[in-house]
């Protein structure tokens, strides 16, 4: 785009796959990231049937857990990676000295700090993007590519950091948790157990987050037994469970891989054709008509979405693969291997509302945003929980674009159902109606909200809203401004009262859905 040419992609972590990135064309880190994941599907089924509790103790199960999660940072970060193990250090310092009253602090300190090592390490290792994402005139002129690179690489390092450390800081302080980000029980973990908690090798790549309880149980060998009492205790009815042994998780996994499967094949053929950059090339902004540049928006950002499924059904099939994330038993007394999903392809994919996306993309990380902020704040809960979720992202200023742009549309939204959605319910054919017009709304507004999130840039960013007329920002102000006199706030203790007690039973099978707000208009 009339710049010089970039300099060759570096990374901090092992060369040893340059052969194979260079043989595939992708990135390198990309490559030591699905070789990660693959050795670690393999490593689990291992981790299941020759250290199961009835063979090993905990203490090794933890060793080994924590062992190889470390080597996954090293051989995909190298020695980038020394921060992460500085913080888990440095937290845990916090939770054995600390008082139990405000121990919950150190916790939540190393919760965000996980989500935000997931998100800036690639930042980090491509240090020279990290300034550059701050410009904001795509044409600006900068010193020969080979000074820029020694000069950003020099001390997008020390930038990194220190804004890594003052968000996480402020993060705690600020919004000053009241609960704890993770359920110790009152008791304080031994190292090994917090190392591996933190660090495991199932997922110190990509996650999911999960409950420390639940990982304690899976690795001392009462996870399944411990679900399946939670279930036996919410419900009567048998469910054709035999209790003599353990539900197998192969059919689960090998479904979620031939999901993985289906996602990178559409990854080679659909999404590389469809480059998300191409929404702002100069060529292409100033010429397509502005239906030609929603159009291609709209299936660019559609064809972007496989990857996050790939990446975070693979990571669910690699606990699964272990033994990890079983739920329960279904209605038809098949073991359902769901409790640490991380996202419903088909929630995502029909969503009719914001708010339903919202529920259906990164699960886990939903529950733990409505948990320690949303169900937490006094007032303003929305905007808070969406301006936490931007600073648990990370550096790049395409994540503030995304989530504070989607406070407007989230509050619009609620505002617009709610005012004429009963207007539909009269027949069938008009709820149909109603329900493709809102899909269409609902995916439209999603593909510009998140265009910034994979734009990254600054200058990027406002090319593409200019390119939009900002017109979701502005339909979304004047219909949340118009509507909000409307409808008075939710009454009630009754109903909150009620809905929390009725939602109770369930809760233990039902852990997965999340809700980042509780208004189910």
């Amino acid at each position: 785009m009339g710049e010089p040419a970039q300099t060759p992609f570096k990374t901090t972590g092992s060369q040893w796959l340059m052969p194979v990135s260079e043989y595939l064309g992708f990135p390198l880190d990309q490559v030591n990231f699905l070789a990660c994941q693959l050795f670690a599907l393999t490593a689990a089924f291992c981790f299941r049937l020759y250290l199961s509790p009835a063979h090993v103790s905990p203490l090794v199960r933890h060793f080994v857990a924590a062992l190889l999660g470390i080597s996954f940072l090293v051989f995909c970060f190298g020695w980038y990676s020394s921060h992460i193990l500085a913080v888990v250090v440095a937290n845990y310092l916090i939770i054995i000295k600390a008082d139990l009253n405000n121990v919950h602090r150190g916790k939540t300190l190393y919760k965000l700090n996980m989500g935000f090592w997931t998100h800036t390490s690639v930042s980090m290792i491509r240090g020279n993007e990290v300034i550059e994402h701050f410009r904001l005139k795509p044409g600006q002129s900068r010193k020969r590519p080979e000074q820029q690179v020694i000069i950003t690489l020099r001390y997008s390092m020390v930038i990194s950091m220190g804004y890594l450390t003052a968000c996480q800081v402020s993060r705690v302080f600020i919004f000053n948790y009241g609960i704890l980000s993770t359920d110790f029980s009152g008791v304080r973990p031994s190292f090994i157990e917090y190392l591996s908690y933190n660090l495991n090798f199932l997922s110190v790549l990509v996650g999911p987050c999960s409950n420390y309880k639940e990982y304690i149980d899976f690795i001392e060998g009462r996870h399944i037994s411990t679900r399946l009492k939670q279930q036996h205790a919410s419900s009567n009815r048998q469910n054709g469970y035999n209790k003599t042994q353990d539900p197998s998780p192969l059919n689960a996994v090998c479904h979620k891989l031939v999901v993985c499967a289906g996602c990178m094949l559409f990854f080679l053929t659909i999404t590389r054709s469809l480059p998300i950059k191409y929404n702002v090339d100069p060529d292409f902004v100033s010429q397509a008509s502005f239906l030609t540049r929603l159009t291609y928006a709209f299936f660019s950002i559609q064809a972007a979405r496989p990857k996050f499924y790939f990446a975070w059904t693979l990571a669910d099939a690699v606990n699964n693969a272990a033994g990890y994330g079983f739920l329960g038993m279904d209605e038809h007394g098949k073991p359902s291997w769901d409790l640490i999903s991380n996202l419903n392809i088909i929630g995502i994919e029909t969503a009719t509302s914001f708010k339903t996306f919202i529920d259906n993309w990164n699960i886990q990380t939903g529950i733990w945003l409505k948990t320690v902020c949303y169900d937490q704040a006094p007032k303003h809960r929305l905007a808070l929980t969406f301006i936490l979720s931007a600073l648990w992202h990370g550096v790049y200023p395409g994540y503030y674009f995304t989530f504070l742009t989607a406070i407007p549309i989230t509050i619009a939204a609620r505002a617009i159902r709610r005012s004429i959605r009963h207007y539909f319910l009269g027949s069938r054919v008009m709820k149909l109606g109603y329900d493709i017009l809102t899909w269409a709304a609902t995916q439209l507004a999603i593909c510009y909200t998140v265009m910034p999130f994979l734009l990254l840039a600054v200058n990027y960013t406002i090319v593409y809203y200019r390119s939009m007329y900002f017109h979701v920002h502005i339909i979304s102000i004047l219909a949340a401004v118009a509507l909000h006199r409307k409808h008075k706030p939710r009454e009630p203790t009754t109903t909150k009262t009620s809905s929390v007690s009725s939602s109770a039973p369930c809760s233990a099978q039902c852990q997965h859905v999340h809700s980042n707000n509780n208004d189910k208009d």
